[in-house]
């Protein structure tokens, strides 16, 4: 299991939010690329990135930055990126530019007919973010619950073709309130591409818990705030993984 380190970017900076609010933000970093740099000295596996401003305004925003970021570690891991992705020229242009995978929210929700699409022309590079609170379906920057099931919704996905599901817990994520071990497991359970954790961790504990039930099919785990505010050790807890997973 890898421990994936989260870049949110808004007006440019690196920052978090807290469970999904754009007016609490806190900046650790003016400069992405070299906190990618960080990461990645770090030893780090793979990177999640996200245009915050992005998925707020339903199109690229934090083009810039994300070029940055790719030119300095690009070569050295694979980026998945997310965030206000929602036609397939987009991705392409992200693809080819040197992104590894492109990360499909709130789209795949109300337009699955691009997912489907997106799966087909880029097979294996589509990876679907399922953002969910109680179980439910949340889109549009986590602004509105839809009442999509999702198990369900994932199941669905699973079939058009995706590489794998990122799974936020929205009522923990940036709360550092622990992972949700159950809901996860239960979605892992539910279907055969790879899961990805992410949400509410907030020490060494957490990633021990998901390492004992990564077998079912949890790949990872992406964490933000824990990593920037100092409760988790980022390369303590890679190599914790590498050493309880393989």
């Amino acid at each position: 299991m890898i421990i994936i380190p989260a870049i949110d970017l808004k007006d440019g900076k690196c920052v978090r939010l807290k469970q999904g609010q754009m007016n609490q933000s806190t900046i650790f970093s003016e400069n992405p690329a070299a906190m990618a740099k960080k990461w990645l000295d770090l030893g780090a596996k793979r990177l999640h990135l996200v245009d915050l401003d992005g998925a707020f305004a339903g199109k690229p925003v934090n083009e810039d930055a994300i070029k940055s970021i790719v030119s300095e570690i690009g070569s050295e891991i694979p980026i998945q990126l997310g965030g206000g992705i929602r036609n397939l020229n987009t991705v392409e242009n992200f693809l080819n530019s040197g992104v590894d995978s492109i990360i499909v929210g709130t789209a795949a929700v109300t337009n699955p007919g691009f997912l489907h699409e997106a799966c087909y022309a880029f097979p294996g590079q589509i990876i679907v973010g399922l953002d969910a609170k109680d179980g439910n379906v949340a889109i549009n920057g986590w602004a509105k619950l839809t009442g999509h099931n999702v198990i369900e919704l994932a199941q669905k996905f699973e079939e058009y073709g995706v590489e794998s599901v990122i799974y936020t817990d929205i009522g923990r994520d940036g709360m550092m309130s622990g992972v949700n071990i159950e809901a996860t497991v239960k979605l892992s359970e539910s279907l055969k591409v790879p899961v990805i954790a992410s949400g509410g961790v907030s020490n060494i504990k957490d990633i021990e818990m998901l390492c004992d039930v990564s077998n079912i099919g949890i790949r990872g785990v992406i964490t933000g705030t824990a990593i920037y505010e100092g409760s988790l050790d980022f390369k303590k807890a890679q190599e914790l993984a590498e050493q309880l997973t393989g």
